[in-house]
């Protein structure tokens, strides 16, 4: 069971248009204080428009948000919010000439994080990432992936207790990736928001306590396991032992709803998983059928994620 202490991040009715051009559409949502959140949805529907809103690096053409407290509306908040913050954008811009350190320095020193904080900060990010051994060697030496992570390293130099990733994983091989994820997964447990935009949803699925599925307007949110839920019937999966009992499983399943059959697994349609599970497998035990195991049908992230844009009508 998630515990949160409360709301970190709160978007309001948040809309922006550039021109005639609608990027966010009447946007509410709330982030909890310390749980991982990701933003999902395809090309164009407003992922980074939006966390551009709560980095406060554009305004809304209406409606707003609120982080810790202080809204990206009222000017005299914007330093009090990016002091919050830690931003890793889609492309990092990193100093190509400087070091791996001192490009990490050099913000925390836009910061005004203190000499010897920041030197064992600076020191604790790249050894949690794995690259204190490059520390030294220029920015236009690494691989894109390493690039990565001293972007991610250097929205963290300041302690922000929020933090937004867009597309922390891009160019990440499977080792990094892991490496890049639990740290991701230590943030949370030090009590980090994080708030991130991505297409993985593998990642998502993984990393994330809820997500939101938005194409300019807010489609679904939900944890990654609820997300699909009532977009598809519910249905029991029946692993048989024998292959030769299938068809005596299928007139004995006959009253149900629909049935579907993949070797010696069947699947069919039910409408109350707590009274008709129980009564599916005593007929089938009591016809001599034997049954291997049974579980509900699940969909992964992915499938319900590509389901709710299919039915928006949106283009995936």
């Amino acid at each position: 069971m998630l515990v949160y202490i409360g709301t970190m991040i709160e978007v309001l009715q948040l809309t922006r248009r550039f021109g005639d051009k609608i990027a966010i559409d009447n946007l509410t949502m709330k982030i909890n204080d310390g749980e991982i959140f990701g933003l999902l949805g395809p090309n164009g529907a407003g992922k980074t428009t939006t966390l551009r809103i709560l980095a406060a690096l554009i305004s809304p053409t209406s409606g707003g948000a609120v982080i810790d407290g202080f809204s990206v509306n009222n000017k005299d908040n914007l330093n009090e919010i990016r002091k919050r913050l830690g931003l890793l954008p889609e492309v990092p811009g990193l100093y190509e000439t400087l070091s791996a350190y001192r490009n990490i320095e050099f913000y925390g020193e836009l910061y005004d994080v203190p000499k010897e904080e920041r030197e064992k900060r600076i020191e604790e990010l790249l050894k949690a990432l794995e690259i204190w051994e490059e520390r030294s060697k220029p920015v236009a030496t690494f691989s894109k992936g390493m690039k990565q992570k001293i972007a991610i390293a250097r929205a963290l130099v300041h302690e922000p207790s929020v933090l937004l990733l867009d597309e922390p994983m891009s160019g990440l091989d499977p080792s990094a990736r892991k490496t890049v994820k639990d740290f991701i997964r230590n943030l949370k447990k030090k009590g980090r928001t994080i708030f991130l935009n991505t297409h993985n949803l593998d990642d998502a699925q993984q990393l994330c306590d809820r997500v939101a599925v938005i194409n300019t307007r807010l489609i679904a949110l939900d944890t990654p396991e609820n997300l699909g839920k009532g977009l598809w019937k519910p249905k029991l999966a029946i692993t048989l032992a024998k292959i030769e009992d299938v068809d005596k499983a299928r007139a004995v399943l006959s009253g149900y709803g629909e049935l579907e059959q993949m070797g010696k697994r069947i699947e069919v349609s039910i409408k109350n998983a707590e009274e008709d599970n129980p009564k599916i497998l005593q007929k089938l035990i009591s016809s001599s059928i034997e049954v291997v195991y049974a579980e509900e049908v699940k969909h992964t992230l992915e499938e319900s994620y590509l389901e709710l844009l299919r039915r928006e009508g949106a283009r995936i």
